[in-house]
């Protein structure tokens, strides 16, 4: 006794695993840069604090690298271009934090002279990042 044959199935691809793996990928990327992308300015080899404690507000982010180049977040800058550029990042009839990263290989004087720079915007406060000891 024969049994009459079957017809073959269409083949079929079960996409629903596929779209989860894919989802949860996509949500690992995200957050992921959420992580990235907070550190702000370049890289410099800031000195050490036994007595540096975080500030509970975000900055605007002065950095000056060990060449001496100044950068306000990721844009460099010239002397003169230091003030105006920090006013326009400033809210008005707020105090905004301003945080000068200063190289520990830069010299004392031209912190100053970003610093005296930096006084001349109304409305902020100046703060000097350090790294713990």
């Amino acid at each position: 006794m024969r049994l009459p044959e079957e017809p073959d199935k269409p083949l079929q691809i079960n996409v629903v695993p596929m779209i989860d793996v894919v989802f949860a990928v996509l949500v690992f990327f995200m957050l992921s840069s959420l992580f990235v992308s907070q550190r702000q300015g370049l890289a410099v080899a800031l000195p050490g604090a036994q007595t540096a404690t975080a500030q509970p507000q975000t900055p605007v982010t002065v950095t000056i690298d060990a060449a001496g180049q100044v950068t306000v977040g990721d844009r460099p800058l010239a002397e003169d271009q230091i003030a105006p550029t920090v006013q326009t990042l400033v809210t008005e009839g707020k105090s905004t934090l301003v945080l000068i990263r200063a190289d520990q290989a830069v010299s004392h004087g031209r912190v100053v002279a970003v610093m005296d720079q930096l006084r001349a915007v109304a409305g902020i406060q100046l703060a000097i990042a350090t790294q713990p000891k």
